[in-house]
Parts: C-alpha cells; sequence; structure tokens
C-alpha cells in the first residue's frame, strides 16, 4: 500500500516560464551539485528525464551566477549543453578584471539587486541561479520562488554543497509536487560494483 504522505521523484510536473527566480541543480545524493574545484565530470551516465533539457532551456529567460563557477566554466554557449542562449549575469566583486564574454554582464551589486536584472532581462521567463551562495544569500532574503533539484544516485562525498550554512537555522521547504506540501520523499539504492 502506498503511503499517501509519501511521492515519488519522477512526478513532477514540467518546469512552466512564468518569471519565477530559480535555484536549480543536478546534485548527488550527498548534496554536492559540484565535485572539488567545480568538477562536473561527476554528471556523466546518468539518466535525466526525457525532454529535461529541452524543458529548462525553453523555459529560462537568464541566468545568474557566481564568479568562482564562472571561472571554472567561462562559457555561456554551454549552458544546457548549447540548447539555450539568452543573457548570463555574473556577480563579483572584481568585474574589472574579468574578461569579456558575448551576453555575459558582469555584477558588482547586492543579490537582490542583481536577482532584479535578471529577472528584468528574463522578459516574463524564469531566472535560474546557478550558484550555491549566491542562492543561499537569496534564499535568506525570500527572494528564491522554487528550489529545482535532479538527485543523481552517486555519492561524491567532497566538492561543492547546495547549502552550506554552519550555525545557521533549518529552512523548512513545502514539496511542490504533492498533495502535502510536507510529504518526506524516499529513495532507496544499491552500491554499484566498481570492481
Amino acid at each position: 500500500m502506498a503511503n499517501p504522505h509519501t511521492t515519488s521523484l519522477t512526478d513532477m510536473d514540467p518546469q512552466t516560464a512564468a518569471g519565477k527566480v530559480l535555484w536549480h541543480f543536478a546534485m548527488s545524493l550527498d548534496g554536492f551539485v559540484a565535485g572539488p574545484e567545480h568538477a562536473m565530470d561527476w554528471m556523466t551516465g546518468f539518466s535525466f528525464r526525457p525532454g529535461l533539457t529541452e524543458e529548462y532551456a525553453g523555459t529560462t529567460g537568464a541566468v545568474l551566477g557566481g564568479r568562482d563557477g564562472w571561472d571554472a566554466f567561462p562559457d555561456p554557449g554551454g549552458i544546457y549543453g548549447g540548447a539555450w542562449q539568452g543573457p548570463v549575469f555574473v556577480l563579483t566583486h572584481h568585474p574589472e578584471d574579468a574578461g569579456p564574454a558575448a551576453g555575459v554582464t558582469f555584477l558588482d551589486c547586492d543579490v537582490a539587486d542583481a536577482v532584479r536584472i535578471a529577472l528584468k532581462a528574463a522578459d516574463g521567463k524564469n531566472v535560474e541561479v546557478f550558484s550555491p551562495t549566491i542562492g543561499r544569500r537569496l534564499l535568506d532574503l525570500g527572494l528564491i520562488d522554487e528550489i529545482d533539484l535532479h538527485i543523481a544516485p552517486v555519492l561524491l562525498g567532497d566538492g561543492i554543497r547546495l547549502y552550506d550554512n554552519p550555525g545557521g537555522a533549518p529552512v523548512r521547504l513545502g514539496l511542490v509536487n504533492a498533495g502535502d506540501p510536507t510529504a518526506a520523499v524516499n529513495v532507496r539504492y544499491r552500491p554499484i560494483a566498481t570492481r
């Protein structure tokens, strides 16, 4: 018998372009969105929902990221494997030493101002936040509309966490794709032999 207080990870409604601020990542089961030094090679070999890339590419109007991520991957044409084109905003305290890139604007302002600028540029579509640090700060300010996570069946053990706030208070979330927003999501995995 199914537990009415749980849901499946796969029954999420498609994303819509509604001028939302999305904190969006693929994430390891242990909470990392990138490996050490922003490594992303761990993301290959996983099966995500068909059409996921096209869905997010079609609903995204602008991207907001941080300088560390930009310095690790300075290619706006690589977002969603090249399926998305649009304005990219990189929040940095040192825009003067960032190399210019087509479609990229380097901002030295408050995160709330940065998200307002990105929302205006998104022209009614969503702004995707590709930075754990910026996302946490926007969450603290009440400026994140949704957190979209695609949990990959891997344990990284090290890297850059989605949410790292030692000593901070827990942040309660409401599950969007369930009748009960307090429902827990259950997953069960088995280790795959690597020998």
